[in-house]
Order: structure tokens, then sequence, then C-alpha cells
């Protein structure tokens, strides 16, 4: 059974972008049944070209990738979530909707690279420090038996992640 994330930011064009590549990245090369989503409750309508450019750097095809409302994964036909993790303070403060499933929630907060200084050079570096440390934390996610873990001790490993 797929293992599907849901990976939430504000805006759905930067950190949740990041997440939702590295995630199935790593998924896909580790042979893992994991799928990641990204969305944002206000969705800006396009992505960092930042985040694209770290991605595509890193050779992650974004081909399809759009930024996204929360409220796709609601309704019915949405794919069930298992697990939602928040990447960015203002997204974890924020009322969420109600889940189908009560999936595990966590936050995950990253800064944001797209107020970095140094103008596009440090953009650049700091989308590619946030790209290694998400990518990192999905590995963390990814070495987890998600099959035959409870929801609790699911929620305990994914607190245990931030925490390290």
């Amino acid at each position: 059974m797929t293992t599907n994330v849901l990976i939430l930011c504000t805006h759905n064009s930067a950190r949740s972008v990041l997440s939702e590549g590295m995630l199935n990245h790593w998924a896909a090369k580790l042979g893992k049944n994991v799928r990641a989503f990204s969305a944002g409750s206000a969705p800006s309508g396009r992505l960092n070209p930042f985040a694209l450019e770290a991605l595509t750097n890193a050779g992650i095809d974004v081909d399809g990738y759009r930024s996204k409302s929360w409220d796709e994964f609601v309704g019915d036909g949405a794919p069930r979530m298992r697990v939602v993790i928040t990447v960015c303070d203002s997204a974890a403060a924020e009322q969420c909707p109600w889940w189908p499933g009560s999936p595990v929630k966590v936050h995950w907060g990253y800064a944001d690279p797209s107020n970095a200084p140094g103008g596009d050079e440090g953009k650049r570096a700091a989308f590619e420090v946030t790209r290694q440390a998400i990518g990192y934390r999905m590995l963390q996610l990814l070495d987890l038996p998600l099959d035959t873990m409870s929801d609790a001790d699911l929620q305990a490993a994914l607190t245990t992640i931030v925490e390290s």
C-alpha cells in the first residue's frame, strides 16, 4: 500500500515544492512505496524559479510541477494521506482542513530561502542548502518501517526526526 505524504506551505512555491521533489526522488531511488504531494493554503499560482533550479540541478524532473491549493486533497477522489508535514511556520499556525483518514501531522520548519541576502547567488545558495536539509529529513522518513508502524509510533518517529 502506498504511503501518501502531503507537504504544506502557505504559497506552495518553494519549500513544499522542494520537499515534494526530494521525497519522490528518494522514494523512487530506494524503491519505497511512498508518494509525496505538495500544496498551500493560499497558493501563489507560480513556483519559485530558484526552487525549480535547485531540483533540476539535483537531477529531478520538475515537468508538471505546479502551485496547488490544499483543497485538492480533501475532496472525493483525492489520495488518502497518511502524513501531513508543514514546512513553513505560517502554514503550521493555520487552521488546516479536516483530512480524511486523520493523518499523522508534524511540523518540519525551514527558513524561507527566498528571503536570503546576496542577490540571486545568495538565493541560489540558500535554496541548495534548504534542498539538502529537506532531502536529509526525507531520507530519514524513508528509513522508517512505514507499513508496520502504528500512527502513534509514526508520530513519535517524525517528531524525533525534526529534533535531530
